[in-house]
């Protein structure tokens, strides 16, 4: 009769009763690589979303997008559903990719050249490591990619903030190592601002590029579109791409600002069958 009133009771609140014995298991969206750098002389994690059909088709091959900042904690997971959301068959936005977040292990001496801004060195005291991690990038992390998973050969590069400021050293002094450049809030006055007087009016013109900032400062802003205007002095390049978002802000522009990339990036390609 207790247990009886005790249903009753429950059905009146409207609350799930017993449902009987429930089974936990882990869930995944990717895998992880783990190695030791030669280069960094540490070992480092690059984080691997593959899409639904990849372990199908053993014939098939993918485009890969490198993600900065691509810890688990990080920007790796929503990237990742950004991602598989704009290759559905029905959004069509991009191609299915390979992304690989990069995990970080310091990201200020990492994502940085050395400063001769006395600021910059005091607030970043382990900072000026970005061509050694560069070179690992070239020589370690992408060949490791290359090996283990079936790639295209057409490779994408997202960075944000700091991140941003290592894309475009990238995008400056070593253009070919990526087709395509999503560059969002990037942190150009490191070094005085050095790093933009080293790139040629329109220098990259042959790449797919898209800048993005948010509501996030005069300097910020100012940053952003005079990368952009560099790159694309005259407003006429198809494959330069401006994004402004003045409803957000430093912290939360680089979600949009991909999602926004992906749209104008990838819009003259079929998708893969």
């Amino acid at each position: 009769m207790q247990k009886l009133l005790l249903l009753i009771f429950f059905m009146a609140l409207g609350s799930p009763v017993w449902a009987g014995e429930v089974e936990r298991s882990p869930l995944s969206i990717g895998e992880a690589l783990r190695f030791s750098s030669k280069i960094l002389n540490e070992d480092r994690t690059l984080n691997i979303y593959l899409p639904p059909g990849y372990r199908k088709d053993q014939s098939k091959r993918y485009p890969v997008i490198y993600l900065l900042d691509g810890s688990m904690e990080e920007d790796f997971i929503h990237i990742a559903g950004l991602v598989q959301f704009g290759s559905f068959s029905w959004i069509n936005m991009l191609p299915e990719s390979i992304l690989v977040g990069v995990g970080n292990v310091d990201r200020k001496r990492d994502f940085t050249f050395t400063s001769k801004v006395l600021r910059d060195k005091k607030e970043f005291p382990s900072s000026g490591g970005s061509g050694k991690f560069i070179a690992s990038l070239m020589k370690e992390m992408q060949p490791l990619v290359e090996r283990n998973y079936r790639v295209s050969g057409q490779t994408t590069l997202i960075g944000q903030s700091l991140g941003g400021l290592l894309a475009t050293e990238i995008l400056v002094k070593h253009t070919n190592l990526f087709d395509h450049y999503i560059i969002v809030s990037p942190s150009l006055w490191w070094d005085g601002e050095s790093l933009l007087e080293l790139i040629p009016a329109g220098c990259c013109a042959a790449k797919s590029i898209y800048v993005g900032v948010g509501k996030e400062g005069a300097v910020m802003e100012r940053l952003a579109r005079e990368l952009h205007d560099k790159l694309d002095p005259d407003n006429k390049t198809e494959t330069v791409h401006f994004g402004y978002f003045k409803q957000l802000d430093h912290g939360d522009t680089l979600h949009l600002a991909v999602y926004d990339a992906f749209g104008k990036i990838f819009s003259n390609q079929a998708p893969q069958e």
